[in-house]
């Protein structure tokens, strides 16, 4: 029977990555850079697919930029693409957040309808070329979203890296104080 020693209780650290993260931080560009260029594509493909006077649930095979579309999925990409916008005119954690979490609802909503072609149940006119898209682009808003944020081996001088190492900042600052 192994025996662990009794560790007196230490208070866990909340890391506030609002805090953490200056507004003008360079990283701020590829949030917004990466919500804005998703919103406008999402934008563009939603207005287009609205324009050609599709039913809400019709699955006849619309296109719209190369990929099939019907009315719900047009009114749907518009709604997503302005939250991605939004991000982008937001910017900062809000935008890193946003893009973290539908680049996971993307790839979510490839498999589901990766298992609904060819179905009835294929509600948004979903065709191998939109489940592809849906990857894709779930993979890219992830990777904006986790740009500076999610790694093994942040910089030091990382914001991020700051909030989860507070004692290693607080031996820097003490040894450039000792330095002056």
């Amino acid at each position: 029977m192994a025996s662990h020693p009794a560790h007196p209780e230490t208070r866990r650290r909340q890391i506030l990555f609002d805090e953490a993260m200056p507004v003008d931080h360079r990283l701020n560009m590829v949030y917004r850079i990466g919500a804005g260029l998703m919103g406008l594509f999402l934008l563009a493909f939603g207005i287009l697919g609205l324009t050609d006077n599709i039913g809400f649930f019709d699955t006849g095979g619309n296109t719209a930029i190369g990929l099939n579309t019907n009315g719900t999925l047009s009114v749907l990409s518009v709604c997503v693409g302005l939250l991605l916008f939004a991000g982008m005119v937001i910017g900062g954690n809000f935008a890193s957040t946003l893009n973290m979490v539908l680049g996971v609802l993307f790839i979510l909503n490839g498999f589901l309808f990766l298992a609904l072609l060819d179905t009835d149940s294929n509600f948004l006119a979903f065709r191998i070329q939109n489940v592809l898209f849906s990857f894709v682009v779930g993979i890219v808003l992830m990777v904006f979203g986790m740009y500076g944020r999610v790694s093994t081996n942040l910089p030091h001088d990382n914001p991020y890296w700051r909030a989860r190492h507070p004692e290693a900042e607080q031996r820097a600052l003490a040894a450039r104080d000792q330095v002056r």
